[in-house]
């Protein structure tokens, strides 16, 4: 790993000098220093650091505040502020750049170390959720449905472009209004006014549904047939957040003689978004409190924290991180798949090399006491088959195979090529919890997971993008499981995937 590229902004030089050595001695790399705002805005623009650190304090007309302002909006750069003054006006004005650190003089080289690496750590952080913000808003822009969220005032704070279409209400016009002003829902027998929905949601803190025959008024007065869930966001368990509303135009269902069965139909496909929103929702709260309560730790214990505490805590956030990733990642996947863009690209692969190369990758990156055991009985195992869809299929494999599997239980994972039938059988057998009988019929349903599982977490998801990457291969897969017993499943591909 390269070191840290660190731009040093002081007028002082000597204290710029004894700040860069210090820099040096802790393996960071100096790109340079300047000695005003101008100075250190252009040095920033060509040498493009990793973090600056900023007296607050410089000669000239602009001062280190309204330096940094201009670096983060510029460049998004973490800035740290370095400052003999500690006064309540000057920490007021600083905090308005948003800053990462901010360091009192007189500093030792520790206390410097501590500042970066935490500096670094939450732009990091605030970088990987942006992303993951952003990768949520595109997936809700993209449905096809209606969506607008709501705070826990009932006041707008997202519309996507289907509810703008839908509601006539554009998101410039809906964003800060009150929800019943943008969803006004009648009652089509009676003529009745509906209770909005959000409202519900807010007093019964669970997720709610519209009655059969209730239609949207939309902004020009016009009158759209909608099916429509609402489920709450919550913050904490018991603490609702605010509201997200999913709805449709049923205009042409209700035109035809099948209204009954799309209703009906209807039902579900709301019962799965309302599942997987709460899904998400909930996935996502539980590494993002892992780390708030790290960072905060953190920033608290200061100077007092150890090296071992801290590896803790770093850990904890990288690991919420990338559960994070992978749960975006099976949203996208799953989305993808539900689109029908879901593709088999096969190329020539050799299954014993693949199969021993995953496993290593494997191991390598879920480093657990459960000991997987490989095992070929075939000596050509030349296939055209899909690389990553693959990888997707015995990743969540093995994944389920160790997470409901006790530690120092052993599991298998088997490959045979079958040239008579021009098939592989790939094999993976724990000695696990099990899956109960009852639950065997549903295990391949979206967000649907065994009555064993008890806290054990995940989403259900895993499962179905298994079986989703075994269809595309034309293959198939199969169980056989005992409570208390463990699990075998078994995937059975062409070996030349057409």
């Amino acid at each position: 790993m390269e070191p840290v590229k660190i731009l040093v902004v002081e007028d002082e030089v000597i204290v710029a000098r004894t700040i860069a050595n210090q820099l040096n001695q802790l393996g960071y790399t100096v790109i340079g220093t300047a000695s005003s705002g101008q100075v250190a805005i252009a040095k920033a623009l060509e040498g493009k650091p990793e973090l600056v650190l900023m007296d607050v304090i410089l000669k000239g007309e602009m001062d280190g505040i309204t330096a940094a302002s201009h670096i983060r909006e510029q460049l998004d750069i973490p800035v740290i502020f370095l400052t003999a003054y500690g006064d309540h006006q000057t920490v007021q004005r600083a905090k308005t750049t948003q800053p990462f650190g901010y360091i009192i003089k007189p500093f030792t080289p520790k206390d410097l170390r501590i500042a970066i690496e935490i500096g670094l750590l939450k732009h990091q952080l605030e970088q990987d959720l942006r992303e993951n913000r952003d990768r949520l808003a595109t997936l809700l822009n993209s449905m096809s449905d209606a969506v607008i969220a709501t705070n826990e005032q009932g006041i707008v704070t997202f519309i996507n472009p289907a509810a703008e279409s839908l509601t006539g209400w554009k998101q410039t016009d809906a964003l800060g209004k009150d929800i019943s002003k943008i969803l006004q829902l009648v009652d089509e027998v009676t003529e009745a006014s509906v209770e909005n929905p959000v409202t519900r949601v807010l007093r019964e803190q669970k997720v709610v549904y519209l009655n059969d025959f209730t239609s949207l008024i939309t902004k020009d007065g016009s009158r759209v047939p909608i099916g429509d869930s609402a489920s709450p966001i919550m913050r904490h368990p018991g603490q609702i957040n605010g509201v997200v509303v999913v709805f449709w135009d049923l205009s042409e269902r209700r035109q035809t003689q099948l209204l009954e069965q799309a209703l009906l139909k209807e039902q579900e496909v709301n019962q799965l978004k309302s599942l997987f929103i709460s899904t998400v929702s909930h996935e996502f709260r539980n590494p993002l409190s892992v780390i708030q309560s790290s960072v905060e730790l953190i920033e608290l214990q200061g100077e007092n924290l150890t090296v071992e505490k801290r590896n803790t805590y770093l850990n904890r956030i990288s690991n919420a991180v990338q559960s994070m990733k992978q749960l975006m990642e099976d949203v996208l996947f799953m989305g993808k798949a539900d689109a029908g863009k879901l593709e088999c690209h096969p190329h020539h692969l050799n299954l014993d090399e693949f199969c021993r190369e995953l496993l290593a990758e494997f191991t390598m990156i879920h480093p657990t006491g459960a000991e997987i055991i490989y095992n070929c009985q075939s000596d050509r195992t030349n296939a055209w088959m899909d690389e990553q869809l693959l990888r997707y299929i015995f990743t969540n494999l093995l994944n389920n195979a160790i997470k409901y599997s006790p530690k120092g239980k052993k599991i298998l994972f088997g490959l045979t090529c079958d040239l008579i039938h021009q098939v592989a059988i790939f094999c993976i057998q724990d000695q696990g919890i099990g899956i109960p009988e009852v639950d065997q019929a549903r295990i391949f349903e979206s967000f649907y997971r065994a009555s064993n599982v008890k806290s054990i977490p995940g989403t259900g998801l895993g499962l179905v993008i298994v079986k989703k990457c075994v269809e595309a291969h034309q293959g198939e897969i199969s169980i056989h499981s005992q409570a208390g017993v463990g699990s075998t499943f078994t995937v059975t591909l062409p070996l030349n995937c057409s």
